[in-house]
């Protein structure tokens, strides 16, 4: 407890918290407001995301001009030139005419510049204004200010004069093959100053004085208010952190916690001691508790945009798997109480937990299929989804108002959920506890040690069956857990496989082995079968739960025929009759003290000839009257109606099964 105490408000933040609590369009209920101290009015997330669009949008692109461009073109254009007129018929002198006038034309167009034009900047025009870095100088200018690679090569067609048009247009082609950009997009330029002027922008509006009133009592919690408000509650934590003491804050913490500690631990002394008394049981769920605190811790640590992806769901449903109903609902308030202090809007926060723990409890009260588990998870993304709604609407008052991308959390939450069973089957092989689940695998009859049952003891096999559906039935009426009855009376028997001729129920011949020895050593043989089916099973690692099912389904009873076979043909020999006796203990449960009624019954009406009504009835009511006679129910909390109610139900199956017409006359 003390470990667990410490682990959670080790990781807990240690700042004070701002006292209220507080949602726009509510009305406010606490005092007067005023302000402590100076505090600036923060922005809304809306209003700064604006302030940057504005921002970015008001930042011309940044181009840079390659002046030196025109030295490289130069020597490869005049080479280029030579070498293709060289064939021409042209005098030297028109050639070099040609050559200087073409050249100062192409060189008056690198001179005012060719843009490589940016897609993205142009922003549904053609045009767009840009900022020109020419020697460390910035001057803005539109992109029609300067020529494009088309706008250069058209300039250069209309401005270049010769009489001889096939003349021009070789002169035309070649100056096109060495026009290229000489402004080019300064992409990383652009994108520092980009972020100056994002980080220039101012994150507040406006200041609240010391003294002022932030909102008198009774007012609406407007807009305006609200981001008042919402400025004051950052400033306050974030001053705290400085201003409190943090040692005070954390023995606070450890009072809660602790409190809350001791308060599980009361109840599980006054109505679960059976889980208080077993240490390993108590620290899984102390373990639960502490890794759900934990993982909450880790949320606020890392600043997740919201604390509903924290499937708080698999808290419940752990622990009802592992348990029962009423301890997962006591552990679940538990957590969410503790975590309703470290999140904001608490209120809220708790109201969505618990209902959504609640379902959740509802959903696997009776877990049987494995369908369940994601219906489980439905319905808690049901009720996510309709306190959802609800707050919202009681919040906005309007459908359209409300943010549907606010309920992603809880459907990532939900999903998370699910991790609960693998978790689940992890718990129960650490600390040794049987789930519902595990009880279901253990019931299949394709089991293995079901399957060697049922080959080398058949007849055990079917007696067993015939056991778990009677107790199944009874245990269900007066109230218990099925799943672990129908269980232990399947695996009641299991020590059978050893010597399954010395049992009745499998001989198929008359002849039995039992005629060749003596009473003591039948009888130790019968005996032996508990013993047996307790280390065939836990060699097959079992639940202790299952294997308390073998060890009392005979109780401490004797074994009567060899006992009184033995009296009858040895009346001078002295008897030990430990000889004869299981060696206990009686049941001590519901469904230990069920099982064994349910096993003693259908034994003995296998013996019934000719099985009618009142047979049956007589011999129900004998076998469980002796039970009684011989103390075996004392340690059982079953109750003289429940075992009238188990008479009934006893009586009803094996009429059933032995085809006989009831007389509803006489079971009234």
């Amino acid at each position: 407890m003390v470990l667990s105490v410490l682990i959670i408000t080790a990781f807990l933040p240690k700042q004070p918290r701002f006292r209220y609590e507080f949602e726009k369009g509510e009305i406010w209920k606490n005092k007067d407001l005023i302000s402590p101290f100076n505090f600036a009015i923060l922005k809304t997330n809306p209003q700064v995301d604006t302030d940057k669009k504005d921002a970015l949008n008001n930042v011309l692109p940044i181009y840079t001009i390659n002046k030196y461009l025109i030295n490289d073109v130069e020597e490869a254009y005049l080479n280029e030139f030579d070498v293709k007129w060289r064939s021409n018929a042209l005098p030297e002198n028109d050639k070099e005419q040609y050559k200087q006038a073409s050249f100062k034309l192409l060189k008056s167009i690198y001179e005012k510049g060719i843009i490589a034009i940016n897609a993205k900047h142009q922003k549904g025009s053609k045009n767009y204004d840009l900022s020109l870095l020419d020697n460390n100088i910035s001057k803005a200018i539109s992109s029609q200010d300067v020529y494009t690679v088309q706008s250069a090569l058209d300039y250069f067609r209309d401005k270049f004069q010769s009489v001889n048009l096939k003349e021009k247009e070789m002169v035309v082609n070649l100056v096109e093959d060495h026009l290229q950009p000489n402004i080019i997009f300064n992409e990383k330029l652009t994108a520092i100053v980009q972020d100056n002027a994002i980080n220039s922008l101012s994150t507040t509006r406006g200041m609240v004085q010391k003294g002022e009133l932030i909102i008198a009592k009774n007012n609406v919690i407007d807009d305006e208010i609200y981001q008042k408000l919402q400025s004051f509650k950052e400033i306050y934590e974030a001053q705290s952190k400085t201003i409190g003491d943090s040692s005070l804050v954390y023995f606070g913490q450890i009072l809660l916690v602790g409190f809350n500690v001791c308060l599980l631990m009361v109840f599980l002394h006054l109505f679960r001691k059976d889980i208080f008394a077993d240490n390993r049981q108590l620290s899984l769920i102390l373990l639960v508790t502490t890794s759900m605190l934990l993982a909450l811790s880790w949320a606020i640590k890392l600043n997740l945009p919201s604390l509903y992806y924290i499937p708080f769901c698999i808290v419940p449903i752990i622990i009802r798997i592992l348990f029962d109903t009423r301890l997962a609902l006591y552990l679940h308030l538990l957590v969410i109480l503790i975590a309703g202090f470290f999140v904001p809007n608490s209120f809220e926060f708790v109201f969505y937990q618990t209902t959504a723990g609640m379902v959740a409890i509802y959903s696997i009260r009776n877990l049987v299929k494995r369908e369940q588990l994601l219906l489980s998870a439905l319905f808690i993304l049901s009720a996510y989804f309709i306190s959802f709604v609800g707050i919202a609407l009681l919040r906005e008052g309007a459908i359209g108002q409300i943010e549907w991308i606010n309920f992603v959390p809880f459907i990532v939450s939900v999903l998370l959920s699910l991790l609960a069973y693998p978790l689940i089957y992890a718990f129960e092989r650490v600390f040794g506890i049987t789930s519902d689940v595990a009880l279901i695998e253990l019931t299949n009859t394709n089991n293995k040690l079901l399957r060697e049952l049922a080959f080398k003891a058949p007849g055990t096999f079917q007696h067993s069956l015939q056991v778990a559906n009677l107790a199944e039935a009874a245990i269900f009426k007066i109230g218990g857990n099925s799943l672990l009855v129908r269980a232990g009376a399947l695996y009641h028997d299991i020590g059978k496989i050893e010597n399954p001729q010395y049992f009745i129920e499998n001989q198929n011949t008359g002849v039995s082995p039992h005629d060749k020895l003596p009473y003591e050593q039948s009888a130790q043989i019968i005996i032996k079968h508990v013993h047996k089916g307790i280390e065939i099973t836990r060699r097959h690692q079992l639940p202790e739960s299952v294997i308390d099912f073998i060890r009392t389904h005979h109780g401490n009873t004797r074994v009567d025929y060899f006992y009184q076979s033995f009296l009858k043909n040895s009346p001078e020999k002295f008897v030990d009759e430990n000889i004869f006796r299981y060696p206990g203990p009686i049941p001590f449960s519901k469904e230990t003290g069920v099982l064994m009624l349910a096993d003693s019954v259908e034994a003995a009406s296998r013996s019934l000839k000719n099985p009618d009504a009142q047979s049956i009835n007589d011999l129900v009511e004998r076998i469980i009257d002796y039970k009684l006679e011989q103390n075996q129910l004392d340690n059982c909390d079953i109750t003289l109606k429940d075992l009238e109610t188990i008479k009934l139900i006893f009586k009803t199956m094996l009429m059933s099964i032995y085809h006989v017409r009831i007389d509803y006359q006489q079971t009234l």
